[in-house]
C-alpha cells in the first residue's frame, strides 16, 4: 500500500511527531511505502493569494474558484501545489495528522487544503444536472482511496463526549471527515484520537503507540464511516436535501448524513 501522511505540528520533539514516527516505522515494517509532507518542515505557504496563480493577468480580479480552475486546466499551478496533488494521486491512503487547536486543524493544514484542493481536481468536477450534482461526496478524483485522521487533543475525553462542554468530537471533526475527505471521494476511516495529550507519561505513551500500531495494521480492513453517497439516491437533486424517511428516529444535524444515524465509535 502507498500511504501519504500530511503532518502539521511545529515541534519536532512533540508527541505528534513521536506518534508520526511510530506510524511510519510500523507501516514500513509491514512493507508499505510511506511518504510524508511535513508542512512546517517544508515551510509550506498556508495562505492562498495571487501568487498561486502566476498566469492571472494583473488587471484581473482574483476570484479564487475561477482562477484555480484556470490554473488547473492550463497546468499552471505552482510547483509546490502540483507536487502535493501528485502525492495524493500516488497514495492509496491519506493520513492527516494534527493537534486539535481551537476546535479544528492548524492554519497551515487548512492552507494546504485551500491550495492543493484545486478547482477541477478536488471540486468542480462531474455533471451537474437534475440527475447528478457533480462528482463529490463519495465520488471524485480520489474515489477508491482511503483516508483517516490522527488527532491529539489536550482536553479530557469526557469533555468531547455527546454531553461534554466542548461538543462531541464526531461533530467537531465532521467538517474535516465529511467536507474535506469524503467530498473528493475518499472512504473515511474512524479517526485515531489521543486525549490529554500534554499529560502522557512514558507508560501512557507506550499504550497509545501500541494502539496506533494496531490501527496502522488494519488500514485496509477497518470499515469506513457510513457517510451517504450524494448521488446514491438518498438526496433530492438539485435541492441536495435528504429524502424524507431515511433518517434514524430522532436523528438530526450531522447524523442525518450517516446511513446508521450515528458515527462508528472513534478511537
Amino acid at each position: 500500500m502507498k500511504i501519504l501522511i500530511v503532518f502539521a505540528h511545529p515541534e519536532p520533539r512533540s508527541l505528534s511527531a513521536s506518534l508520526r514516527d511510530v506510524a511510519i516505522q510500523d507501516l514500513e515494517a509491514q512493507g508499505h511505502e510511506v511518504r510524508v509532507s511535513d508542512l512546517y518542515g517544508m515551510g509550506w505557504k498556508s495562505e492562498i493569494d495571487r501568487d498561486d496563480f502566476p498566469t492571472l493577468p494583473s488587471e484581473d480580479r482574483l476570484k479564487v474558484p475561477g482562477s484555480s480552475r484556470g490554473a488547473f486546466d492550463a497546468a499552471a499551478l505552482t510547483a509546490d501545489v502540483r507536487a502535493e496533488i501528485d502525492k495524493l494521486l500516488w497514495a492509496d491512503t491519506l493520513i492527516l495528522q494534527f493537534p486539535l487547536w481551537w476546535f479544528s486543524m492548524p492554519a497551515i493544514l487548512k492552507g494546504w487544503v485551500d491550495r492543493v484542493y484545486a478547482n477541477g481536481f478536488a471540486y468542480g468536477v462531474g455533471e451537474h444536472s437534475d440527475r447528478r450534482w457533480g462528482d463529490r461526496y463519495g465520488e471524485g478524483a480520489l474515489a477508491g482511496k482511503r483516508a483517516m485522521l490522527i488527532v491529539t487533543a489536550g482536553g479530557w475525553e469526557d469533555h468531547y463526549s455527546p454531553r461534554g462542554i466542548n461538543g462531541p468530537m464526531d461533530d467537531l471533526l465532521f467538517p474535516i471527515n465529511h467536507g474535506i475527505l469524503h467530498y473528493p471521494g475518499y472512504e473515511v476511516l474512524p479517526p485515531f484520537l489521543v486525549y490529554r495529550a500534554d499529560r502522557l507519561d512514558e507508560a501512557g505513551f507506550e499504550a497509545v503507540a501500541e494502539r496506533l500500531r494496531g490501527r496502522m495494521r488494519t488500514l485496509a480492513t477497518t470499515p469506513p464511516l457510513p457517510f451517504r453517497r450524494q448521488n446514491g439516491g438518498d438526496y433530492l437533486i438539485p435541492a441536495m436535501q435528504l429524502r424524507p424517511g431515511l433518517e434514524e428516529p430522532g436523528a438530526a444535524g450531522f447524523a442525518l448524513h450517516l446511513k446508521h444515524g450515528v458515527a462508528d465509535k472513534t478511537e
